[in-house]
């Protein structure tokens, strides 16, 4: 595991250690490892495919590992104990007993770790933005994923598989996670999309002047539409935030769209080989009290979807139509319906790389709190490694997968030398991929 310290080099550099002791305390033993040390160690495990607690053990058998990060790696058991105190049962039942009439689920408050630990997020977001102070534009984009688990504390999501529901937010032009709220199962992602909205931009650096959102359907939601449209929001940048969100078909949506004439449609995007795809203006203005009415009315994109060979779709229809809800008046409407779409690629991309190459897709405890600074480690991972693409490496890692980067960097063998009250790694590698190494450092100053 001779690249790990490349690694540990990033994470030291962002001053993630002095962040985390500052916002993340827990109740640890005086001569164990501290909060700090524990969360790099999370890191590591993360990155190198580790996937629960037992493998740990397998970072812990590689003895130069623990000489080259300064401290040792945590058994299983310590780490467990440590993730514990993430939990807060308080938390849990105050939030139950907060349920309206009726409500059946429920997002409770974080405790302070936990808190905390989005903090030392935050701080990694805003230190990545300060050191890419070119990139000046931010679209945040919104939605919520399945991860299925057999704990059976585990509730039902509204696909019937037991799991948790958590909602994430990233800046897609700088592919970081802005924000993460850890739901039960049968937490509709329509509830409260707000509160991560607010996080995601509030985690956006200075250096950030253009804002844009996009989501799904589940943030076609009053308090987050209206305060995506309020250029004095509060909790939240001053000025316009661009958006376009997948917008609910009611029965009067639909038919407002089935009455637009055949001349409007238009087609969008590249063109498929089994599919017309069209979209067009709809002069609509919703009546539902749920939706805010005024004097400036938002704008309403239709999406028309058929078969070229004029087969039924499973639900027996000839045609699916689907629409776009924004405030962008200047865009035509297939740029824009092709830059929503863009979504896709971006967060759920990020979905699928914290499910499947980092250790977000298997929850180890029953505890709650737990489970949520697990899936909180694995984004600072994913940002930490990010990071390190975009600070110290040649652009052909920009698209990198944690994966590849284990296998081109990770996994080189290296060997310890002692010599002369030093240290030295000796690692099994080209002398051109050992400059590129070596410039990489330098690339990633220590902070004082």
């Amino acid at each position: 595991m001779g690249g790990v310290p490349l690694l540990v080099r990033a994470y030291r550099s962002l001053g993630l250690p002095a962040r985390v002791r500052e916002q993340v305390e827990v109740k640890q033993r005086e001569r164990g490892l501290d909060e700090a040390e524990m969360v790099e160690s999370f890191v590591v495990l993360n990155a190198m495919g580790g996937e629960c607690f037992d493998d740990l053990l397998r970072l812990r058998e590689d003895a130069g590992l623990g000489e080259m990060l300064g401290h040792n790696i945590p058994s299983p058991d310590s780490a467990r104990r440590f993730l514990y105190q993430f939990h807060d049962e308080d938390k849990l039942e105050a939030a139950r007993q907060g349920r309206e009439p009726g409500q059946i689920a429920y997002i409770p408050e974080e405790n302070a770790a936990l808190a905390g630990l989005g903090r030392v997020n935050h701080e990694l977001v805003k230190e990545l933005g300060r050191r890419c102070p070119d990139q000046r534009i931010a679209t945040v984009d919104q939605d919520a994923t399945i991860i299925e688990s057999s704990n059976r504390e585990a509730l039902r999501s509204y696909e019937g598989e037991r799991g948790y529901q958590p909602m994430l937010a990233v800046w897609a032009e700088m592919n970081v996670v802005l924000a993460d709220e850890f739901r039960d199962g049968n937490v509709p992602a329509m509830m409260d999309p707000l509160c991560v909205a607010k996080r995601s931009f509030a985690a956006l650096p200075e250096t950030v002047t253009t804002y844009y959102f996009r989501g799904d359907s589940a943030c076609h939601e009053r308090n987050l539409v209206d305060w995506l449209r309020d250029e004095n929001r509060a909790e939240g940048p001053c000025g316009a935030i661009g958006f376009a969100i997948s917008a609910r078909m009611s029965a009067a949506l639909h038919e407002a769209i089935e009455k637009l004439d055949e001349s409007v449609w238009e087609p969008y995007g590249k063109l498929h080989p089994e599919q017309i795809r069209e979209c067009a203006e709809v002069d609509f203005v919703p009546g539902e009290k749920s939706e805010k009415k005024d004097t400036q009315p938002l704008r309403y994109l239709a999406i028309r979807i058929r078969d070229r060979q004029e087969n039924l779709f499973a639900d027996g229809s000839k045609v699916k139509h689907f629409a776009v809800v924004t405030n962008i008046e200047e865009w035509k409407p297939s740029r824009l319906i092709e830059w929503h779409r863009e979504k896709a690629g971006t967060i759920e991309g990020v979905h699928d790389v914290l499910k499947n190459e980092l250790a977000a897709g298997i929850m180890p405890t029953k505890y709650f709190g737990t489970n949520a600074a697990w899936l909180r480690l694995a984004v600072l991972t994913y940002n930490l490694l990010t990071a390190l693409k975009r600070l110290a490496l040649p652009a052909e890692y920009l698209t990198a997968r944690p994966k590849r980067l284990r296998f081109l960097i990770f996994n080189t063998p290296g060997r310890l030398v002692h010599h002369a009250r030093s240290i030295v790694l000796r690692l099994a590698a080209t002398a051109e991929r050992l400059a590129m190494w070596l410039e990489a450092f330098n690339l990633l100053p220590l902070r004082a």
